[in-house]
């Protein structure tokens, strides 16, 4: 099966807001094994969109539009669709019902322009909305499937995935199932260098590398009957990978950096304390973006400036004059002082320089140093990052997040 999005939104168009409609779409769409090969964005004009159909059903099997559900008259995506089908709109008395509901609960006025979002097209399977007032539709005319699904993130993704992924689903006689490696400190051509030989002879299982932000992510994705454990193909592989790149591998799914370091303070019960220079307070606030980090964490020092590095860690004046804020000694002292005046089990520093300036010969823009302490060593690691300032500050933050979790890994 061939499918094909069609995005609804003269604000798509402008660049007002970010289409993670169809990013998220086009992921579902893959794990359940459909292709596809064309993406459309159409403003809210009706001739445009009914080009824009007749152009997808020459093409694909399955057409899904986005957005245009709305209560407005600029809001066209049913009634266009209807008209290119030939279909007529009727009251769907259960949508309507629940939008009376919707607007009491909030204690909001009802207008009569939102029983425009209860017309439904004739013969169509209705896909109720439960996190707003546009029901979404499935059509099939002419050997067509067509997807009407609402615009908001929101209430678009829980109707995806309850509704039309087991619409979609139901016929076949196979599944698709996805596994996702998360890799951090090694880049993507190093990844493929190391799996090179799995990558060239893969079958079913696929395996799919994708770069962002200084992470690589493998996606493992196999197809196999219904009745069948996908998880019979996918580890042999997965265990291979491992073999290959070994603790770059932080976690899968799911997982985030932080969200594996916060299992691993638990696991290790383990104390937590950070001093930062040039990521800002970054670090600390990507792991409380973890919730149960409070039993872990206890504290953060922003210690932008010397006289903080000195007052608030206890950092040597003569270490700052001879070596500088952004050095190995600092980072060392740094990581050691947040140690002592925290009373926490680890400790980690960063200092470094993320620009735009501040840079010499000697010490230039993105070089940063990350130090890890417990009570009986301390590491100090050197970097030299590059891009502009925020891209720095991130990469140094992820790095020391990661070289959190290999010390407490060893513990």
């Amino acid at each position: 099966m061939n499918a094909e999005i069609i995005s609804v939104g003269s604000e798509l168009l402008l660049g007002q807001i970010v289409n993670t409609d169809a990013q998220y779409i086009a992921q579902k769409l893959a794990e359940l094994g459909i292709n596809m090969y064309y993406q459309t964005v159409i403003g809210d004009n009706k001739e445009r969109l009914l080009n824009a159909l007749a152009t997808a059903s020459a093409r694909s099997d399955l057409i899904i539009t986005t957005g245009g559900l709305g209560p407005t008259m600029d809001d066209l995506t049913k009634e266009t669709l209807s008209n290119y089908l030939g279909l007529d709109l009727e009251l769907d008395q259960t949508s309507w019902d629940f939008i009376k509901k919707y607007f009491k609960k909030l204690n909001r006025p009802l207008t009569e322009n939102n029983k425009k979002q209860a017309l439904m097209p004739k013969g169509a399977v209705i896909l109720p909305n439960h996190f707003g007032t546009a029901p979404g539709a499935i059509i099939e005319k002419s050997r067509k499937t067509f997807v009407v699904l609402p615009g908001p993130p929101n209430e678009l993704q829980p109707m995806f995935d309850s509704y039309v992924i087991p619409y979609l689903s139901k016929d076949s006689e196979y599944k698709i199932y996805s596994k996702v490696l998360r890799i951090f400190g090694i880049g993507e051509s190093l990844v493929e260098e190391r799996i090179k030989d799995i990558l060239v002879n893969q079958t079913n299982p696929t395996i799919a590398p994708l770069a962002s932000q200084g992470q690589v992510t493998l996606r493992i994705t196999v197809r196999c009957r219904k009745d069948q454990n996908p998880l019979e193909l996918v580890e042999p592989v997965e265990r291979k990978i491992n073999e290959r790149l070994g603790d770059a591998i932080y976690g899968s799914n799911d997982d985030t950096l932080q969200s594996v370091v916060a299992r691993l303070l638990q696991q290790k019960q383990k104390k937590l304390a950070i001093a930062e220079s040039c990521t800002g307070g970054l670090i600390g606030s990507k792991l409380i973006d973890v919730p149960g980090i409070s039993e872990n964490f206890l504290e953060g020092f922003i210690t932008y400036t010397n006289d903080a590095k000195i007052k608030r860690l206890g950092v040597s004046r003569a270490t700052l004059k001879q070596y500088g804020a952004v050095s190995k000694q600092t980072a060392k002292e740094m990581a050691e002082g947040v140690l002592k005046v925290s009373d926490a089990d680890v400790g980690i520093s960063v200092t470094g320089i993320a620009g735009p300036g501040g840079g010499s010969k000697e010490k230039p823009v993105g070089l940063v140093y990350i130090g890890v302490s417990d009570h009986d060593k301390t590491e100090v690691h050197e970097y030299k990052f590059s891009g502009h300032r925020n891209k720095i500050r991130n990469l140094a933050a992820n790095t020391a997040i990661d070289l959190l979790r290999k010390a407490l890994l060893s513990m």
